[in-house]
């Protein structure tokens, strides 16, 4: 006699996701993703709130070095120049969420550079649209 399942099934092991030639991250394969401009923008704009409901806004260690790691390694500032890069991106439809957010964090200046530090991407754009990119991307930056 077979019983119902009184317990949610295992996830899968950790370990086996990669970012390699192929994508495979798991359970989060097809999650939205946020460069770290975006994640600065939004935690950001949690914490101004915050300070606005006059509620804690000390937040949690991990909120704070969160903060401090997006601060230091976002690229763009401005909120219109996230939004301009998100739209950007967001065009090339081939590419995985996660392919588009790494390349709206790394700012990679050439195809080389993008394509060695995102193997993903070497069947999905040619290397002249992929620099066309990166110089439209590094325009938004320098702003």
């Amino acid at each position: 006699m077979s019983h119902p399942r009184t317990s949610r099934p295992k996830p899968p092991p950790p370990g086996k996701e990669q970012a390699k030639e192929v994508i495979n991250l798991g359970e989060f394969q097809d999650a939205d993703t946020l460069t770290y401009s975006e994640a600065s923008l939004v935690l950001n704009a949690l914490m101004a709130k915050r300070r606005n409901d006059r509620k804690d806004v000390n937040g949690t260690e991990v909120l704070t070095s969160t903060l401090t790691y997006l601060d230091h390694f976002a690229r763009f500032r401005q909120k219109e120049n996230v939004e301009a890069v998100e739209r950007l991106l967001s065009t090339h439809k081939n590419m995985e969420k996660f392919e588009r957010a790494q390349l709206g964090s790394l700012c990679c200046e050439t195809a080389e550079e993008a394509k060695t530090l995102i193997p993903s991407l070497a069947d999905k754009i040619s290397d002249d649209d992929l620099d066309e990119l990166l110089i439209e991307i590094t325009k938004l930056q320098n702003r």
